[in-house]
């Protein structure tokens, strides 16, 4: 018998991969005013790396969303961060003539980065080939999911509901959108007024993706409850899954920062569920025959007391 006194050994986690993480790595972006930053996070370990190009949301930088790519980056993939002008590090005066199109120059901030890839992966010592161009996801939350949908096919449209400029791109393979603005239809009076991109189109958004939708998020650019950030998934063709998180609110726990100010339903256990779930899903959709996507599906669904429902078409 054991000496009740004596501390019982217990096993010792795994560590999780070291991450390694350069930035900023400055592209050449000629019209833009200045160079666009991007942080490199890719794990220190590994080859044929997929790569996910993540666009923030208003207001944030490269710097920011650490609780995803840090754990996208320690699970198997390259995350690629531009700066867009918007963020607050930068400071654009509103009267700034580029302003009003900051939202186009977002879009081409993520063509930009998918074009300067060499120059990137030369960036941080030891990558090189390990990355694989061939493998590519976007990935972008609020703001940014609508800017990152836009490569998935999603359209704009204009005061006459004529969809704009096709900016799908055939290099990216799926996507992750996390509290992305549903229709044009229920905008508040400002929203319609002021943020003319507010306008979309998924008809033709025919890339797979995952859709990420808080229960409780009630948006103020919009006269809708929280279904309103089901419409992508609802208005788009098939190869669409959508995860709507019980309680979450538009930061979904807190996916944009460790203790994050702009969090107001802080909760680990949802941005857990989160990093997994969009972990497995982008391992799937780039892997052709991985599993993951499949097992995490029915992990949640076999949860007695999971934290939020999916759908898939």
């Amino acid at each position: 018998m054991s000496d009740p006194t004596t501390p019982v050994a217990r096993p010792i986690a795994d560590p999780p991969p070291t991450v390694i993480s350069a930035g900023p790595v400055t592209l050449p972006a000629p019209g833009r005013g200045t160079g666009l930053q991007v942080r490199v996070s890719p794990p220190a370990t590994g080859a044929d790396l997929p790569v996910i190009v993540f666009s923030h949301g208003f207001g944030q930088s490269m710097n920011g969303y650490a609780p995803l790519a840090d754990f996208w980056a320690a699970h198997g993939f390259v995350v690629l961060q531009p700066t867009h002008l918007d963020s607050r590090t930068l400071n654009l005066p509103a009267d700034d003539p580029r302003t009003p199109r900051v939202w186009r120059i977002r879009i081409e901030d993520l063509t930009r980065v998918l074009d300067g890839l060499d120059r990137l992966r030369a960036a941080v010592p030891g990558l090189g080939d390990r990355l694989d161009p061939g493998r590519v996801a976007v990935a972008g939350h609020s703001w940014g999911a609508q800017t990152a949908s836009t490569l998935l096919g999603a359209r704009v449209l204009d005061a006459d509901g004529v969809p704009g400029e096709d900016w799908s791109d055939a290099r990216v393979s799926a996507g992750v959108l996390l509290a992305l603005p549903g229709l044009g239809d229920d905008l508040t009076p400002f929203a319609a007024e002021h943020l003319p991109f507010m306008r979309p189109s998924f008809a033709a958004m025919t890339t797979p993706a995952l859709i990420v939708a808080g229960d409780r998020d009630q948006s103020s650019l919009s006269t809708r409850g929280p279904d309103w950030f089901t419409d992508p998934y609802t208005h788009s063709p098939g190869d669409k899954s959508l995860l709507t998180l019980s309680g979450a609110e538009h930061s979904l726990g807190g996916i944009s920062g460790y203790a994050a100010a702009e969090t107001t339903d802080e909760n680990p256990a949802r941005v857990a569920l989160v990093q997994r779930l969009t972990s497995a899903f982008l391992r799937s959709a780039l892997n052709p025959g991985d599993t993951a996507w499949k097992a995490a599906a029915t992990a949640l669904e076999e949860d007695p007391t999971p934290l939020g429902t999916l759908r898939s078409k």
